[in-house]
């Protein structure tokens, strides 16, 4: 008889198949990584079809709503297209909530609603994890990180600010699994990754994890409760508490944690920093990069100057 997985009570689809992804089998992995990348289209696919898409047989597909705990693909498919329904419903819910309030009462409600989230994540932050990965993101000899989809920025806002910090810092980005795999070939036990992922979860993300867990890499996960399945393979979990204010996730405590991890590891390392932007400042100035994209100062002279002038200005400057 197939083996169903053990499933809590009250979980919903996709819950349940990033809960127990880990002890899936290779065929019921590719099935729930093209699931969690694209349930819209799933919801409609036949069994058939949703086997073709993913390259293993029908009667796999069938076994993997099975061992899900459902008795047959069709409740499987009803499951899912449910919760698709509700996800789009989500855009009518906020309507009911915000749609008598003025344009102000939206600003303060959504504002404080966020300040609510960096309190609670204030709170429940583990100050002894948070020690742990600053110290393996100091020592490590690669760092990778990853964050996809709405978690992109948050990933390359912390591989910008690493990368003034210390060198071989990595950004994995790419649409499909095997690609990333193939940016983090050489990832070994002396390199870390942090993976950075909220609801809904990224099966990419998750799966890069894994590979790094399974060559001994150090993992550090930012995620917003230890019940995430960004959990499974991480040593070191930072939590930051991410609610759906609307249709688009806040991350203004995601982004605050890695604010903090950031301005820790300056302080780890003031003198790399200082050395790195005073090469950096160097290759503006040898390398004749007069028009910086940064503005510091207004100049009213230089505003009124045309462009060849400025940069004619900033050479009698500089000798």
């Amino acid at each position: 008889m197939e083996e169903r997985y053990d499933i809590k009570e009250g979980y919903d689809i996709i819950s349940r198949i990033n809960e127990k992804y880990n002890k899936m089998s290779k065929g019921h992995k590719k099935i729930a990584t093209f699931i969690i990348d694209h349930y819209e289209q799933a919801a409609f696919m036949t069994a058939a079809k949703l086997g073709k898409t993913v390259g293993i047989s029908e009667s796999t597909v069938v076994r993997f709503a099975y061992a899900l705990g459902y008795e047959g693909y069709p409740e499987f498919q009803d499951d899912l297209a449910e919760w698709v329904k509700n996800k789009l419903n989500s855009i009518q819910k906020i309507g009911a909530k915000y749609g008598k309030s003025t344009q102000s009462e939206i600003l303060t409600s959504v504002l404080n609603a966020d300040i609510e989230k960096i309190d609670d994540t204030i709170e429940h932050v583990d100050p002894q994890a948070f020690e742990t990965a600053v110290d393996i993101i100091l020592n490590a000899k690669r760092v990778y990180i990853i964050g996809i989809r709405s978690c992109k920025p948050l990933a390359e806002f912390m591989h910008f600010y690493l990368n003034m910090i210390r060198g071989d810092v990595y950004l994995l980005s790419s649409t499909s699994t095997s690609e990333i795999f193939e940016q983090m070939l050489r990832i070994d036990s002396k390199d870390a990754i942090i993976g950075i992922s909220f609801p809904r979860y990224s099966m990419r993300t998750l799966k890069a994890m894994e590979l790094a867990n399974d060559k001994n890499a150090k993992v550090i996960t930012i995620t917003d409760t230890i019940h995430s399945p960004m959990c499974l393979y991480s040593s070191c979990n930072l939590m930051a508490r991410s609610d759906m204010v609307s249709i688009v996730d806040s991350l203004v405590a995601p982004l605050s944690l890695i604010n903090a991890l950031v301005v820790a590891l300056c302080l780890k390392r003031p003198d790399d920093v200082k050395r790195n932007l005073e090469s950096l400042e160097y290759a503006w100035d040898n390398y004749q990069v007069y028009l910086k994209d940064e503005i510091n100062f207004i100049d009213d002279d230089m505003l009124m100057l045309p462009l060849q002038g400025q940069m004619e200005q900033k050479r009698r400057k500089k000798n």
